[in-house]
């Protein structure tokens, strides 16, 4: 059985240069294929007031659960108080998302720093 601790992941700060003080998400893939998940994985992000998570498309289904706080979001040309967009609210938006594969390739519309790349398979050890 995998499990994960929110409170005692280790999250990634990522930000994108056209927008360094906004574009800012602090985020962790605990569960994925690398940790031994077969067919799911597991994300959890944090977004500060004010910030927003960048546009972007997944390889897989996501389903996300807000655990605190509350946000603006864009899916398609959809647009509504639910999660995964800017925060809109006075207090930092946690959430977890839940994958239906367990390997997720995510694709932004420029390169995520600090890893300099725009197509990031999601829980993947660096490259050696």
């Amino acid at each position: 059985m995998l499990t994960a601790k929110t409170t005692e992941l280790e999250l990634m700060q990522g930000w994108f240069d056209s927008d360094p003080d906004h574009a800012r998400v602090r985020v962790a893939f605990p569960i994925n294929r690398w940790a031994g998940s077969r067919d799911s994985a597991v994300v959890y992000f944090e977004v500060k007031p004010g910030d927003r998570l960048a546009r972007h498309t997944d390889s897989a289904e996501e389903v996300l659960y807000i655990v605190a706080g509350e946000a603006e979001a864009e899916v398609g040309d959809q647009r509504g108080r639910l999660a995964k967009g800017v925060n809109v609210g006075a207090e930092t938006v946690k959430v977890v998302g839940f994958f239906s594969e367990s390997e997720v390739i995510s694709t932004f519309k420029e390169p995520v720093q600090p890893f300099g790349a725009s197509v990031l398979n999601q829980g993947a050890p660096p490259p050696a």
